[in-house]
């Protein structure tokens, strides 16, 4: 089973994001989380999947290979809100956030995380994609979700385990962990595939 093999790991998750955290340890596994020291910019010209896996490689890629022992196992994300052909970001205040909140309101979009597994020899790197539908959201139920629950370090400026996921949201079709942050199914996957 693959949660025994990874006893013998030393796993780091590139991430400061609490639920990337506790996805991670309800999945089973024993990890230490390290913040990577990146600026999430990336190239003109890349576009959806190609954002989010890029972003995901930089997080991976800023651990020196001395930092990697030989069982060490970095699993790197970065999710992004994809809508009209742009990513919406996170929102530096309610304001912006309330602008964010406006545009996905009444409308589909995609969230898209990408991700990167690293170890001391090689790297493999994958996506997964969710489409959103939200209802269409009244000025009332924006201002009252900012204000209780400041979505400031939250792609999209929501997240779908709080309360705009509960009223706002009336179907997704993909992983619902991966609009958290995290596809963990894919990632048990994958990990799987990738220590063989």
């Amino acid at each position: 089973m693959l949660l025994e093999q990874l006893k013998n790991y030393r796993i780091i998750l590139a991430s400061g994001s609490p639920r990337r955290q506790q996805l991670l340890k309800e999945l089973g596994l024993n990890f230490e989380a390290r913040v990577p020291d990146v600026d999430e910019v990336y190239p003109e010209g890349l576009k959806h999947s190609e954002i989010a896996v890029y972003l995901s490689q930089l997080k991976a890629n800023s651990f020196d290979a001395e930092d990697l022992c030989g069982n060490c196992l970095v699993i790197a994300a970065d999710t992004i809100v994809w809508m009209d052909g742009k990513v919406l970001p996170k929102p530096k205040d309610a304001e912006e956030a309330s602008s964010i909140l406006n545009q996905l309101s009444g409308k589909v979009h995609g969230v898209i995380t990408g991700v990167t597994l690293r170890n001391s020899s090689s790297s493999s790197s994958f996506f997964s994609k969710t489409r959103v539908y939200f209802k269409e959201l009244t000025g009332e139920e924006i201002r009252y979700y900012i204000d209780v629950y400041k979505p400031f370090d939250k792609a999209g400026a929501y997240g779908i385990q709080e309360w705009i996921g509960y009223i706002g949201i009336e179907k997704i079709e993909g992983s619902y962990y991966n609009v958290m942050g995290l596809p963990v199914q894919m990632l048990y996957q994958k990990i799987s595939e990738f220590i063989r």
